[in-house]
């Protein structure tokens, strides 16, 4: 059993909205049954997340404000596939570093997920990262602006971040996912994961 490419025909198609990140689309689609049904929905360039974990199995998360939600929540470090062409793992790579500031010298894909498949097109694709390493403040020329400028960052051990996921204090969906597929991953030393520069499916 797999996900697996489909487009069914698009009768009309018309972008309602634009902003620096996302589009709002309606699109006509043609069902089974040859009827057409309106499908509004938002346009993302997509996403990557990370999963880093110290050599105790503590996760790194960070707080940040969410404002359309109006709550502070517990995250992966992550962010917008905003550079074109650039390998995702890079992506990642730059997010640990500008938001937690941290390296890393293995790397893994842990899961690819899309966040809310009924109204977005945003994929994200959650990495495994070890070996990590801080980065001295001198080399991360990184300069933290609005919700970023109050981002503390802890480690939780992964246990513990597993059950606050489960017990409704995690709410993040790339948090949640990312902390259920590490430890789902943990018990083989993560042998199963794909290497870090797998191809989206």
């Amino acid at each position: 059993m797999r996900d697996v490419p489909a487009s069914w025909e698009v009768v009309e198609s018309t972008e309602h909205f634009r902003a620096r990140v996302i589009s709002v689309r309606t699109d006509r689609v043609r069902m089974p049954g040859d009827q057409v049904a309106d499908r509004d929905y938002i346009v993302h360039p997509g996403s990557v997340a990370v999963v880093a974990l110290d050599e105790q199995d503590r996760v790194l998360l960070l707080r940040q404000y969410r404002h359309p939600v109006r709550r502070l929540l517990w995250e992966l470090p992550a962010g917008i596939r905003d550079v074109q062409g650039e390998p995702l793992v890079d992506c990642a790579a730059r997010e640990l570093a500008e938001e937690a500031g941290y390296r890393a010298k293995t790397w893994h894909t842990l899961i690819d997920i899309y966040t809310s498949p009924g109204c977005s097109d945003e994929r994200i694709r959650i990495f495994l990262a070890r070996d990590l390493e801080a980065i001295p403040e001198e080399e991360n020329g990184f300069v933290r602006m609005h919700e970023e400028v109050d981002m503390p960052v802890v480690w939780v051990p992964l246990a513990d971040a597993v059950n606050r996921a489960l017990t409704g204090m995690i709410h993040n969906a790339p948090a949640v996912a990312g902390i259920l597929a590490a430890y789902a991953a943990l018990p083989d030393g993560f042998a199963a994961l794909r290497p870090a520069d797998a191809e989206e499916a």
